[in-house]
């Protein structure tokens, strides 16, 4: 049985996706501020209009001016999609008092107005993004993960592949990710380090069901005219696969304690 899959717009993402993201699935894209999600976000929407889906942007951290204005450092006009009727950029920063802009950051409203917009886009193929999912529950961590069911539950009756970004730092819990993480169908986690004195950016599948996808990280950047590019794997090193030093010191005090005992 063939699986419909859908591109994310990075040619060679998908090549690590065995063709795409499967159609239906909602899938978590994870990590830290700067590391390339709402990049990613952007080039799956602008891949969706090239295709005829359509498509659904809701963004809770920037403007809907922001994003059309970064995507079109990138080559995508996102503001001919949205004249054209194939796009609906959903504001949930600014509180707007216009129809495509959410007033408070409830999850109910969220999933309200996104219904209202796929029925304005009309039948067929649809699209989502949702950049950050994890901004409704902010204030309420540990309802994370009810909101991420409700959220996939409702909007899958709806024809929709959703890529639902969550944002996190050192700086916050873990947890903030985990609600979209627990009920995604896969995961993409974009990571970032300081090598050399200069940032770099990676990008790891960790999790696509009903999908022979890669299992090894690669280096990306995100170049003006183009957007993000893949442009190498990661050989493993050292660090990749030696254990964590608290394991390693109580294997060896174990060890020390076993060889005490045995006369």
């Amino acid at each position: 049985m063939s699986i419909e899959r859908l591109s994310t717009g990075v040619p060679e993402l998908d090549g690590m996706l065995a063709g795409g993201i499967p159609r239906g699935f909602t899938v978590a894209v994870t990590g830290e501020p700067g590391t390339g999600k709402t990049i990613l976000c952007i080039h799956f929407i602008a891949k969706g209009i090239l295709d005829g889906d359509k498509c659904i942007y809701v963004t809770t951290e920037e403007s809907r001016s922001s994003i059309i204005i970064q995507a079109s450092q990138f080559g995508f006009d996102f503001q001919r999609g949205i004249e054209e009727g194939n796009l609906i950029i959903i504001d949930a920063l600014m509180g707007l008092k216009e129809k495509w802009s959410l007033q408070s950051l409830e999850i109910e409203e969220l999933v309200d107005k996104v219904i209202e917009a796929k029925k304005s886009l009309g039948y067929g193929r649809a699209r989502l993004v949702i950049d950050s999912l994890s901004a409704f529950w902010l204030d309420k961590p540990a309802m994370a993960r009810r909101h991420s069911y409700f959220v996939k539950k409702v909007l899958s009756k709806w024809d929709f592949t959703t890529l639902s970004t969550s944002q996190y730092a050192i700086t916050t819990s873990e947890a903030f990710g985990w609600g979209v993480e627990h009920i995604a169908d896969g995961i993409i986690r974009f990571r970032r380090a300081v090598r050399g004195g200069t940032l770099r950016r990676y990008v790891l599948i960790e999790k696509m069901r009903q999908t022979p996808h890669s299992l090894q990280m690669y280096e990306i950047q995100i170049l003006p005219g183009r957007g993000l590019t893949v442009t190498r794997p990661l050989e493993m090193r050292k660090e990749d696969i030696v254990l964590p030093r608290k394991v390693s010191e109580s294997i060896r005090r174990s060890s020390e304690r076993r060889d005490v005992e045995i006369p």
